[in-house]
């Protein structure tokens, strides 16, 4: 390993609680780590503060970002760059890619922290402990489940019976753990997320875990495997419990704006105080800088034009705020704005130019320009987790109502909510009223390439992009990537497999 390479990791160790050793270079990710063993109950708390922590790392936030929303359709990048987010936005993936070793890297640290706390709490400790032990597996499920979109195959194909990620509980002994199956990290995720949900008795706020949190999480999980009656059973839970509610109006034009703790939509986010801003190393920085390209941040991935224009068939659709036409007076923040925007400045560096819209969802939170704390759950997923089950199930009055409930929130109304008779008219399926509306409602958020692979269902780009790249000639602006398509997952990184010999690799 080259001496620069040695540093960097040496210096991302740095950035870690120290109860999160940092790992020697010749290690491999997955490797126990036995050192700082937890003596009392401040160490826990410790340690769980500790591991929270990581999440914020932009070596895994902002690295899973690029990883999950990248490959969607709802966005373009605009110009090309050496950073290996083009690869995942152009579906080029290579063996080494550094947001995939760093996901992969900071995933480890995650587990390996989580494991310490959950083999040192008893399950008959103080509720205090217990509801700690509860936060680790869930913390620990969320990675895993993570990781296992990221590097395995969406659970129907095959009925999760390809391989995924090693998987390293408190017991394993393994020294060199092979990869597991897709089915087999399924069932470690729902069994932590099980047992964290009976374990934590705190209604914390929506920057730590409590049974809610894992109640949402496994009713997604359920969903990506196909179990409808536990989706729609948990997405219940959620969705009757008094701490949550839609944001309505102004409150939900400006979502992402607010002090997170204040959104009673929120159920889980990786929360960013004001010192924590990231400035250029922000998620948002990506998607907007005001005064123009490079200024308050890169502002080189837009909102494509496929998006715009399928948002655009409802004028008054309030998710319009979530865009910002780059006009000739700058970003359009203030919403409503007439539709389609007028004097957007185009994006010349493509072919054929193409208007120019930010997203906004990672900027200007408590009015800092790149400050975000990224939503990882919230309550509108839970009516669409349920709607889309009610869909598969047959049930399609209920899944309508679901989607309308959200389409009503968003300012719409008459002939823009859905019926059994518009959608037959229409010739569309009740399960593709509610994926649209997933589209729209979940945009930006790392949910639509998943929503169209694990429902079997191509992505399709015909937008201008880097994208078209890819093609001979470079004008032709069309990327299909089919659901069994290798490009869905990304590459095992070849650091891992240098040291572990018991990965295999994805084709």
């Amino acid at each position: 390993m080259k001496s620069t390479n040695i540093i960097a990791l040496l210096l991302s160790c740095t950035l870690l609680s120290a109860t999160v050793a940092c790992k020697k270079y010749y290690e491999p990710s997955t490797a126990k780590n036995e050192d700082a063993a937890l003596s009392n109950a401040d160490d826990v708390k410790s340690a769980t503060i500790g591991t929270y922590a990581v999440l914020k790392n932009p070596n895994y936030v902002r690295s899973i970002h690029f990883l999950t929303e990248y490959q969607s359709d709802n966005i373009a990048q605009g110009q090309t760059s050496s950073d290996a987010l083009s690869n995942a936005y152009r579906y080029t993936h290579l063996v080494d890619m550094s947001h995939v070793n760093a996901v992969w890297q900071q995933s480890y640290f995650v587990v390996n922290s989580a494991n310490k706390v959950i083999r040192f709490v008893k399950d008959d400790a103080s509720p205090a402990l217990r509801q700690l032990k509860g936060e680790n597996l869930y913390l620990r499920a969320m990675i895993y489940f993570n990781l296992v979109r990221v590097f395995g195959r969406p659970y129907p194909q095959g009925q999760g019976a390809g391989d995924a990620v090693p998987i390293v509980t408190e017991t394993t002994e393994e020294e060199f753990p092979a990869r597991a199956t897709v089915k087999a990290v399924y069932d470690q995720v729902i069994a932590d997320l099980t047992k964290a949900a009976e374990l934590m008795t705190e209604n914390k706020n929506n920057n730590f875990a409590s049974k809610e949190v894992a109640w949402a999480l496994l009713s997604r999980v359920y969903l990506y495997k196909e179990d409808n009656a536990k989706a729609i059973e948990f997405a219940n839970k959620v969705i009757t419990s008094p701490r949550y509610a839609l944001q309505q109006g102004d409150a939900y034009r400006n979502y992402f704006r607010g002090v997170p703790e204040d959104n009673k939509e929120t159920i889980f986010c990786i929360r960013h105080i004001k010192t924590e801003n990231r400035d250029f190393s922000a998620i948002g920085s990506m998607y907007y800088s005001e005064g123009g390209q490079g200024q308050t941040g890169w502002g080189e991935i837009y909102a494509s034009k496929q998006f715009v224009d399928f948002l655009d068939q409802q004028p008054a659709d309030m998710r319009h705020a979530f865009i910002s036409p780059y006009t000739n007076a700058g970003p359009v923040l203030a919403w409503p704005y007439p539709v389609p925007a007028p004097n957007v400045r185009m994006n010349t560096r493509l072919v054929p130019n193409t208007p120019m819209y930010y997203i906004n969802k990672y900027n200007y939170q408590e009015g800092l320009t790149n400050l975000s704390s990224p939503v990882y759950l919230r309550l509108a997923e839970m009516y669409l987790i349920r709607a889309e089950a009610y869909a598969k199930t047959g049930q399609v009055q209920p899944a309508l109502d679901d989607v309308n409930m959200l389409r009503t929130r968003a300012g719409l109304s008459g002939a823009a909510l859905h019926t059994v008779a518009s959608i037959a008219l229409a010739g569309k399926t009740a399960l593709d009223v509610v994926i649209d509306e997933r589209r729209l409602e979940l945009a930006f958020e790392g949910h639509r390439a998943y929503d169209l692979f694990r429902n079997n269902r191509p992505l399709e780009r015909n937008y201008p992009g880097t994208h078209s790249l890819n093609n001979t000639p470079s004008t032709n602006i069309t990327q299909t990537v089919p659901p069994t398509d290798n490009r869905v997952i990304f590459f095992i990184p070849n650091r891992e497999r240098l040291v572990n010999p018991n990965l295999t690799q994805n084709p």
